[in-house]
C-alpha cells in the first residue's frame, strides 16, 4: 500500500476506537513501554498526544517516567511549520502546554535543548514489518533524526502492515515499536 492510503485508513481505524478501547491500548503500551532498560538514558525526546486524532497518550509514559526514572531529562518538541522543523524543550508539565494552530500540544517556558537525546519516541499512524513509518506526510520527525545518533523507538496502537511501497530515501528506519502487545526490533 502506498502511505497516502495507509494513512487515510489509520487514522480512520483510530478515530472508531470508543474512549474506553483507546484508554485500554494505550495502558498496555505503557505496560510494555515499562520493559525497556532506561540504565543508559539521560535524555528522552517524547511527543505530545493529539487527543482527537486518537494518538497514543504520552503522558502515561511521562508520568511513570518522572516517578520512576526522575533522572531522565524529558524533552517534547515544537514544531515550525514554515520551515517544517522541530525544536527540543525540557518538559515542565501540563501547565507549561499550550495548543498550537494545528491543535497540536507544545511547551512555552521550557528551555531550548540542544545537547544529545538518547531515546525518541516517535508518532506514527502505521509502520511495517521492515521498521519503516507513515506519519502525517510534513516529515518533521525525519528531518529532525537525520541529525543525531539516538534510539528511535515508535509507539503504535496497532500491529505493523506488511510493507509500505513508496519508502524513500529520506524516511528515517525505526529501531524498534512497542504496540499493546509487543515490542519489536527491527
Amino acid at each position: 500500500m502506498l502511505k497516502a492510503e495507509i494513512r487515510k485508513q489509520a487514522l480512520k481505524d483510530r478515530l472508531l476506537l470508543s474512549d474506553a478501547e483507546y484508554e485500554n491500548l494505550s495502558e498496555a503500551l505503557l505496560d510494555r513501554f515499562k520493559t525497556l532498560d532506561f540504565s543508559q538514558i539521560k535524555t528522552l525526546h517524547i511527543f505530545l498526544p493529539i487527543t482527537e486524532k486518537k494518538e497514543p497518550n504520552t503522558f502515561l509514559l511521562i508520568e511513570w517516567l518522572n516517578k520512576n526514572h526522575p533522572g531522565i531529562k524529558i524533552i517534547v518538541p515544537k514544531a515550525d511549520f514554515e520551515t517544517a522543523l522541530m525544536t527540543n524543550h525540557e518538559y515542565l508539565g501540563v501547565d507549561d502546554l499550550k495548543k498550537n494552530l494545528y491543535n497540536i500540544l507544545e511547551p512555552q517556558k521550557g528551555n531550548l535543548h540542544e545537547g544529545e537525546v538518547d531515546l525518541v519516541l516517535i508518532p506514527l499512524l502505521a509502520f511495517d514489518k521492515q521498521g519503516y513509518r507513515v506519519g502525517y506526510g510534513k516529515g518533521f520527525y525525519d528531518r529532525f533524526l537525520q541529525d543525531i545518533n539516538a534510539q528511535k523507538i515508535g509507539l503504535s496502537l496497532y500491529p505493523a502492515i506488511e510493507k509500505i511501497d513508496d519508502v524513500n530515501e529520506h524516511d528515517i528506519k525505526l529501531d524498534f515499536c512497542i504496540t499493546p502487545t509487543e515490542i519489536i526490533k527491527f
